[in-house]
């Protein structure tokens, strides 16, 4: 067995680690009071600031990349951690790690080095220490390159952690980003990450088979999240993965593991997407064609006061506008008192989770809702309020 971290966004840990619970890649925590695994994440041994460490098999690994929606990369643990307080010391300890696993002699490599509280402070100095331990383990140097997180794929990226003196080393097994699932190729104001989108999903208690309204779509990612998630499509079903250059990949395995893939067929709920910016919503349909869902969406451009959504109850999911990220400046507390008038008149009894920066903001809306989420929006702290829409 493998030690494997699963790398997620402030705030989203809790949302990997369920899901890794769910892919039975952890064992469900029960403490014999019947609480959700999602109320028990953070007294987890597995969930730490950052992400959720598991342990497994090759074929685990390959599964977390392709089905994780929440989680930014998945890092494999290169050996045992180890102390090192000289250069020496880190150079002959990596040299003993089996770098083969990972690298041919003279792969292209960059190194993402961090020191905390540590003897060995500088960097760089770090990064070439550990580079001349891998050389000496493969018989031949890699070329060392700058970390990459661009969309084509980088050279392998390994990552150097030193925290008081212990030596952390881990080889990417992703490649680009997870929360790249290839669909979004054309972008909006602000766009929300995948990554994001699938978690305040996942936080909005959302069932997958009720009606879904987003009226702030923008460029779709809410409402493609949401279709690919109710059909069972893996986010990683029609991507390339850094493991797949490792010397022990077994293409015949991860060929298996796509066949497991259920063919669920057409959603059973009915997402709804909106927008009154003409641009945003051909975007979004755009976006969704790629990735094989804008027959299960319904994508139209229309103010906030002009959405229809469907008899009965459901969920709005939603990223509105918020001053830092489309419009700083100007005063939105009448389009949040408008939104929260519109949800009474036209979703009473819906349940709700907004993203938002700003308390007063929220506030506009009128409504009770729990903001103790504390997300992270393209480096903005954001929440996401939750709760139900009183009429």
């Amino acid at each position: 067995m493998d030690s494997y971290f699963a790398v997620a966004a402030p705030g989203l840990e809790a949302f990997t680690l369920r899901e890794l619970e769910e892919l039975g890649l952890l064992p469900p925590k029960d403490d014999g009071l019947g609480r959700s695994s999602q109320e028990e994440a953070t007294g987890s041994h597995s969930l730490e600031a950052g992400g959720v460490t598991f342990k497994g098999s090759r074929a685990d690994l390959y599964r977390a990349n392709l089905h994780l929606r929440t989680a930014s990369r998945i890092l494999a643990r290169l050996g045992h951690f180890f102390y090192a307080t000289t250069f020496a010391e880190l150079e002959k300890r990596s040299s003993n790690l089996p770098w083969e696993r990972f690298l041919s002699p003279g792969q292209p490599v960059s190194l993402r080095v961090t020191c905390h509280k540590s003897k060995l402070y500088h960097s760089d100095g770090v990064a070439r220490t550990v580079a001349a331990g891998m050389a000496m383990r493969l018989g031949k140097p890699s070329p060392v390159s700058a970390p990459d997180d661009g969309s084509r794929q980088p050279a392998q990226l390994i990552i150097v952690r030193l925290a008081e003196d212990r030596c952390t080393i881990s080889v990417d097994s992703s490649g680009t980003l997870l929360h790249k699932r290839g669909y979004r190729q054309a972008l909006a104001k602000a766009p929300l990450r995948e990554t994001l989108a699938a978690g305040l999903l996942m936080a909005s208690g959302w069932d997958r088979h009720s009606p879904l309204l987003d009226p702030f779509c923008g460029s779709g990612t809410i409402p493609i999240e949401a279709a690919l998630m109710a059909a069972g499509i893996p986010p990683g079903l029609h991507r390339g993965f850094a493991f797949m250059d490792w010397p022990d990949y077994d293409a015949n395995l991860w060929q298996a593991l796509l066949r497991q893939v259920p063919n669920e067929g057409q959603p059973m709920a009915l997402i709804q997407g909106s927008d009154r910016d003409e641009g945003a919503v051909r975007m979004a349909a755009a976006n969704a064609e790629r990735a094989g869902v804008a027959e299960w969406i319904e994508l139209k451009p229309r103010a906030v006061s002009a959405i229809e959504p469907p008899a009965g109850t459901g969920w709005v999911v939603t990223n509105p506008p918020y001053g830092e990220r489309v419009s700083r400046g100007k005063d939105l507390r009448d389009l949040y008192a408008q939104f929260g008038n519109i949800l009474r008149e036209k979703c009473s009894g819906w349940n709700l989770c907004v993203l938002c920066s700003d308390p007063i903001l929220l506030g506009q809306l009128q409504m009770d809702l729990d903001v103790s989420l504390r997300l992270n929006n393209g480096g903005i702290r954001v929440r996401a309020a939750r709760g139900k829409v009183s009429g």
